[in-house]
């Protein structure tokens, strides 16, 4: 893509996008059954956005996660964070 494309989005939501990246990378062959897996994976996308997360959404964002309940994507947790 277009590297003007990723610095307009990083303009618009001061994300880092290579930041996304480099999670996005570090996730491939990762057990999202795992509970400690998925906790490390939303401690990320938290700090990436910059919104911290509680104790107690973190803990209903894996149990929703691990139990299949939701698919691990960064709409999902975003979302899930969101709601806090």
């Amino acid at each position: 893509m277009d590297n003007n494309f990723f610095k307009n989005i990083e303009k618009k939501t001061g994300v880092n996008m290579q930041d996304v990246f480099n999670l996005a990378n570090s996730l491939q062959g990762a057990n999202f059954q795992d509970e400690k897996t998925v906790r490390n994976v939303i401690k990320k996308v938290s700090q990436i956005a910059g919104k911290p997360v509680s104790k107690d959404t973190e803990d209903k964002i894996v149990n929703s996660i691990v139990n299949g309940k939701e698919k691990l994507d960064f709409g999902t947790i975003s979302k899930m964070i969101n709601k806090k």
